[in-house]
């Protein structure tokens, strides 16, 4: 073969080498590149811990609510009974003891449950009275009022070791007892013990409440006692 021939085949041979080595280095798209990203992530099921958190949230709201309803419903009671036109409250009071012989206008005296109540928390409180000694058995509060009714209702307002109460009397005009309750006193916290009965046929300006001191343990204090009724 010829000098020339041969160059000729090697410029020829040089040429295809390079057209073969430009297409292997061309790179095929990536998958990425084809499968353009999403705009936004997809959203995702909540897990079991926030469900649970947002049940007790709802729970708890819904308790919230439903003491801070019981709470108003109390107030409104509370001043519904101390403003009854039909009740009055104690001028004069006596007691079967009191702690410390507590006299007059001393703390726990039996002064203390004369006038409207005065005592605003469930505690031990000189605003109230209280017996010499606690779980000493029986112990009474005798009380009178301004003006004798026919009465319907008598509210005795416990404000701490409530539920001792076992028995209320009136006293008509001739001093005769009568007992128009008697039982077991379902009272709580600071409350009423609320006692109904049939309009007495006799005027009453006076009220005894006993209590049984030992059924309840601890000190058992009343801050007030109402008596409701009518002059007819």
């Amino acid at each position: 073969m010829r000098a020339d021939s041969k160059l000729l085949c090697g410029i020829l041979f040089l040429i295809l080498l390079g057209v073969g080595c430009k297409k292997s280095e061309t790179k095929e798209p990536s998958t990425s590149q084809l499968a353009p990203a999403s705009s936004s992530a997809a959203p995702t099921a909540p897990s079991a811990a926030a469900t649970t958190a947002a049940a007790s949230g709802a729970v708890a709201g819904t308790a919230e609510v439903a003491t801070k309803m019981a709470a108003a419903e109390w107030a409104l009671k509370q001043d519904e009974i101390k403003h009854d036109p039909n009740g009055q409250w104690a001028i004069q009071a006596t007691a079967s003891s009191t702690y410390n012989d507590a006299q007059g206008n001393d703390s726990f005296a039996a002064n203390q449950v004369t006038g409207p109540p005065n005592v605003t928390a469930y505690a031990d409180n000189g605003l109230a009275w209280a017996p010499k000694e606690q779980d000493a058995g029986i112990e009474w509060i005798d009380l009178k009022y301004p003006s004798p009714v026919h009465a319907t209702a008598v509210r005795v307002r416990e404000s701490f070791g409530s539920g001792a109460v076992v028995k209320i009397e009136l006293f008509d005009d001739q001093g005769v007892a009568h007992t128009v309750w008697a039982g077991n006193d379902p009272t709580t916290d600071l409350n009423y013990l609320v006692v109904n009965f049939p309009k007495t046929a006799y005027a009453t300006a006076r009220v005894k409440v006993t209590l049984a001191t030992n059924v309840i343990p601890g000190w058992n204090e009343i801050d007030a006692v109402q008596l409701v009724g009518t002059d007819q």
